[in-house]
């Protein structure tokens, strides 16, 4: 089990949008379904993610992040470029065009970050340390009051809610 944070380049609020927020979490559906990648908390901020992920062998944990970062930044590209709400259309684009040329990783376009600081959880108190951290960033950020009114968060899970990811649990 680890702890991985992920964030847009140059840290850009991208998920203002319940679209884009929904396709990430669509992502991560389908490597649950398809790829054996197990969730045990998750945060989606307006720049970066924070998850607790395993995986249950089917596929390397590693191999299943990066074909999610991969698929969801060619998406986000989509959806960016044919979306009619969004007013920032030409600026996300040169922004990720401009990250993309600058390395040498990507032909013409970046949209994550490419460190995903994995930190492997250890024992429960860890677990349960670091699960207090992720779903506190939106009440740190002044985004909401209580954790679990933070609607793209797991800590509606471990409050007696229904999330919006099917969490395994430790």
């Amino acid at each position: 089990m680890y702890f991985i944070s992920f964030a847009v380049v140059n840290w850009i609020d991208f998920f203002i949008r319940e679209e884009y927020n929904l396709e990430l979490i669509k992502s991560w559906q389908y490597s649950i379904e398809k790829k054996g990648l197990q969730v045990y908390g998750w945060c989606i901020m307006t720049s970066h993610v924070h998850l607790i992920i395993g995986s249950e062998g089917k596929m390397n944990l590693d191999k299943i992040v990066g074909e999610m970062k991969s698929y969801t930044s060619t998406w986000f590209k989509t959806l960016i470029k044919e979306s009619p709400q969004e007013s920032r259309k030409e600026w996300l684009a040169w922004m990720f065009e401009r990250a993309g040329k600058k390395n040498s990783n990507n032909n013409d376009w970046q949209f994550w970050q490419h460190n995903n600081k994995p930190i492997e959880i250890t024992d429960q108190a860890m677990f349960d340390k670091t699960l207090e951290y992720i779903h506190q960033n939106p009440v740190v950020a002044g985004f909401v009051d209580k954790p679990e009114d933070w609607k793209y968060s797991s800590a509606r899970d471990f409050c007696g809610k229904r999330g919006l990811v099917d969490l395994s649990y430790s």
